[in-house]
């Protein structure tokens, strides 16, 4: 069986013994099954990973010994932060998972004219905090050192307004430039995606004042999880470590 990778929130030391969160000791203990002797790796957000065996496992807790750490850097030199105009139901949970493992650095939730998404605050903080954990299995999964931050919802053009050295970015189907009529080299990127019936005129004037530069993927309509990940994909062959 491949050894499980386990996020851990607090700083990691070789020669300490820690308990698992609540989530990761019931994945451990209760879906794996595993018990006391067999192994995990561990991370905590920074460039290390961890061995560790587990001391101690029931269904409510798992006690492990850190044995050694190794560094591990799996970061795209490209830093991305994505803007993402909230979509219905698993959408927006697959647009995040996979931008995570493409390697996205944060993710920001957007409110357009034409969001369909409508949460109060309550239930938007639960969806912010769903989205996190969501994050952080996708970086279990894919062997991310470092877990992405899924920031606080706000409006697009709070968001648009936000000062920022980064080249920004929006996906217009009648564009003239592409992202491989970019000039190199880009170290960090602004991506916005819009919403499931793409911003209104107003608000694709609105983000050029802000400094965005339209972009066009290609002569298809894709729908707005197919953009985002098409769009990271193509930014990360160009300026980043994929291809």
């Amino acid at each position: 069986m491949r050894i499980p990778r386990i996020y851990h929130a607090e700083p990691l030391v070789v020669g300490s013994e820690v308990f698992l969160n609540e989530e990761a000791a019931n994945h451990v203990g209760r879906v794996l099954r595993m018990n006391a002797g067999q192994r995990l790796e561990l991370f905590d957000g920074t460039n290390l990973t961890f061995s560790a065996e587990i001391v101690q496992a029931d269904k409510k807790n798992v006690r492990v010994a850190v044995q050694e750490s190794r560094e591990e850097c799996r970061e795209s030199p490209l830093h991305l932060h994505l803007g993402q105009v909230m979509s219905r139901g698993e959408k927006m949970e697959f647009t995040i998972q996979k931008a995570v493992e493409l390697g996205v650095n944060s993710i920001t939730p957007l409110f357009s004219e034409r969001c369909g998404v409508k949460l109060d605050a309550q239930r938007l903080a639960k969806k912010i905090q769903q989205w996190q954990k969501i994050v952080i299995a996708a970086c279990e999964q894919c062997g991310r050192n470092r877990v992405p931050e899924v920031r606080e919802a706000m409006t697009l053009e709070a968001w648009s307004a936000e000062e920022d050295s980064s080249l920004k970015l929006n996906l217009h189907p009648r564009a003239s430039q592409s992202i491989n009529t970019l000039q190199q080299p880009v170290e960090r990127v602004r991506l916005l995606i819009g919403p499931e019936g793409g911003l209104t005129a107003d608000e694709i004037a609105m983000t050029a004042r802000y400094g965005f530069t339209d972009i066009l993927l290609g002569p298809r309509v894709l729908r707005t999880e197919t953009t985002a990940l098409t769009a990271i994909t193509a930014l990360q062959v160009r300026f980043g470590d994929l291809g």
